[in-house]
């Protein structure tokens, strides 16, 4: 079937309203980044202005001061929204699903972000644990490629995935931070991380360095904390008192930590593990 003929009047006149709908699309995603429209408003709006109820419904999300793209995405895919849903095509439960996710951004302070990071055997992952507990902290899950050992549950340790996946979401942007180690890759989803910030939980990260200094590259509000050990021959014990790793694996770990120590000047605060107790003190008043 061959489109319809349009003559260089109607062309135009196409040309024209397509134009026009922009710029009223454009007005409108301004007027909700300067919070002078909410999304109540504008969905009220839409029911009588054609050039708004084609609005993606991404487009006016991430319009939101202090949503963006990340977080949009993140609600978007949680209520089943499709990526280029438009507003006239919202259904009767996704509506006021989106009032109520959106209903009161001002009254929400953002999160505050913790990237831990420091030498192999020093604590990071026992510290991790103990945060967990803590109410107003989420501690990252990171997704990998690796395969999952008998103890660990999907969501709960990792996420555990395919290596096709991963190079698609890394490819995607859907990664704060990623890395590859012992033939397996790690990464930190931004959508989880962006979420729990946007919902004022403090947000740890427990990451290697190398991924430290990618979220630093891409986070402004990132706070890096190095975590030391109290000496280099209490590290050197917890290291060789592993009894899964081989002799030449313990001398290629030491190795490593000392590479790793001479990392701690970049960040921006260090805390020496004496306790894990103390060190969550420190997290948790660096948050506050």
């Amino acid at each position: 079937m061959q489109p319809p003929q349009l003559s260089p009047e109607d062309r135009a006149r196409a040309l024209a309203k397509a134009a026009a709908s922009r710029k009223r699309r454009a007005e409108v995603k301004a007027q909700i980044k300067s919070g002078e429209y909410s999304l109540i408003r504008v969905f009220e709006i839409s029911k009588s202005d054609e050039a708004v109820a084609k609005m993606r419904v991404f487009e006016l999300l991430e319009s939101i001061s202090g949503v963006g793209k990340v977080r949009a995405r993140s609600v978007m895919e949680r209520l089943n929204i499709s990526p280029t849903r438009r507003i006239q095509g919202l259904g009767a439960k996704q509506l006021p699903a989106l009032l109520l996710e959106f209903a009161s951004p001002t009254l929400i302070e953002r999160g505050k972000l913790l990237v831990l990071s420091g030498p192999g055997g020093v604590g990071k992952s026992t510290v991790a644990k103990e945060l967990r507990k803590e109410a107003n902290f989420y501690v990252s899950i990171s997704a990998t490629t690796r395969i999952p050992r008998h103890n660990e549950h999907e969501g709960v340790d990792y996420f555990f995935i395919s290596d096709s996946e991963f190079e698609a979401r890394k490819a995607a942007g859907d990664f704060l931070e990623w890395a590859e180690f012992a033939g397996a890759k790690y990464a930190t989803p931004k959508s989880q991380v962006e979420d729990a910030l946007a919902k004022g939980k403090n947000v740890l990260l427990e990451i290697d360095i190398a991924g430290a200094e990618q979220v630093r590259k891409v986070s402004t509000e990132a706070i890096l904390v190095f975590l030391e050990p109290p000496s280099w021959e209490e590290l050197v014990t917890r290291l060789e008192a592993r009894g899964t790793d081989s002799a030449e694996r313990r001398a290629h770990r030491l190795e490593l930590a000392q590479e790793e120590l001479a990392h701690a000047p970049n960040f921006d605060h260090r805390i020496t593990n004496h306790s894990v107790t103390q060190v969550l003190s420190v997290l948790v008043s660096l948050a506050s």
